[in-house]
């Protein structure tokens, strides 16, 4: 195999780290689209791969971390492999209508509260932000179609977690990701608002998997729950500030190609946001 493999940005190339290698692999997705993922590959494979030269040149880390950035993305830091993944964004002016129109509907009288949010998510990821919580009775209400557009802005950054996922001893599936979407939330135990209350606020926590050891990590992630259940969703004491209940109504009219329009002004928008930052909720 030649060296145009390398740098590490290109598909199947391949990295060291410690003692275990990864090859970088296109994933299919059911979209029809591929995603990047580090698939572990084993020494003697990859002898058979490359070439001994190309072998000895593979790229050498002492660890993975996690550093989230959008503007200033390092894919090395020091002498460790940063598994944070933004999407690469041609920030350009043009009309942001669609998403303007959304965001109204989803945060109403505090529409200006909704682009404080939106804002530090792109530009400042590690600042801290209130748990966002989406409820309502009724259905069709577009709750889901703001996760899918938070979805379409930080791709593999964001995670769609259950209830039983904060119930559960291993999460490293979730620790190290900047949004956590919760669906259908009931989570109807204090510990468990007390665990998101705490987290959201953290700067650091653990975070373990199976059978692997216990790490203690750099907490970034900012939770966003839905639920139909307005009321008992979760358990939230009346002088509680770290929970931001928003109650979403049914839209007055409907378009089944909203969230495609609005992913072709995501562009538009995020240049929006860094051009004219608010600062309503966060001063």
């Amino acid at each position: 195999m030649s060296v145009t493999n390398f740098p590490l940005n290109a598909p199947n190339s391949y990295i060291r780290v410690q003692t275990n290698y990864y090859k970088k692999c296109p994933q299919p997705t059911i979209q029809g689209e591929y995603i990047e993922v580090w698939m572990p590959w084993s020494a003697e494979m990859l002898k058979q791969d490359m070439s001994r030269g190309a072998f000895k040149r593979n790229p050498k880390f002492d660890g993975f971390s996690f550093v989230p950035s959008h503007l200033n993305y390092q894919e090395t830091v020091g002498s460790f492999y940063n598994l944070y993944q933004p999407r690469e964004w041609k920030l350009e002016p043009g009309s942001r209508q669609n998403i303007l129109e959304f965001l109204r509907h989803t945060f109403n009288e505090q529409y200006e509260l909704g682009f404080d949010c939106m804002q530090p998510l792109y530009s400042k990821p590690t600042q801290k932000l209130p748990v966002l919580c989406l409820v309502s009775r009724e259905r069709k209400t577009c709750k889901s179609t703001f996760l899918n557009l938070l979805k379409l802005i930080f791709e593999k950054n964001m995670t769609f977690s259950r209830n039983s996922d904060f119930r559960s001893q291993f999460n490293s599936d979730w620790m190290n990701m900047l949004i956590i979407a919760v669906d259908e939330v009931l989570l109807d135990r204090r510990e468990d608002s007390e665990k998101i209350k705490n987290l959201s606020t953290a700067r650091t926590s653990k975070s373990e998997a199976k059978n692997k050891d216990v790490k203690k990590i750099e907490f970034f992630g900012k939770f966003v729950l839905y639920s139909n259940n307005g009321e008992n969703f979760i358990v939230i004491d009346p002088t509680e500030t770290r929970y931001w209940i928003r109650k979403i109504p049914v839209p007055t009219s409907k378009n089944i190609r909203l969230l495609k329009d609005m992913e072709k002004e995501i562009p538009y928008l995020l240049h929006h946001l860094l051009k004219e930052p608010y600062q309503f909720l966060i001063r």
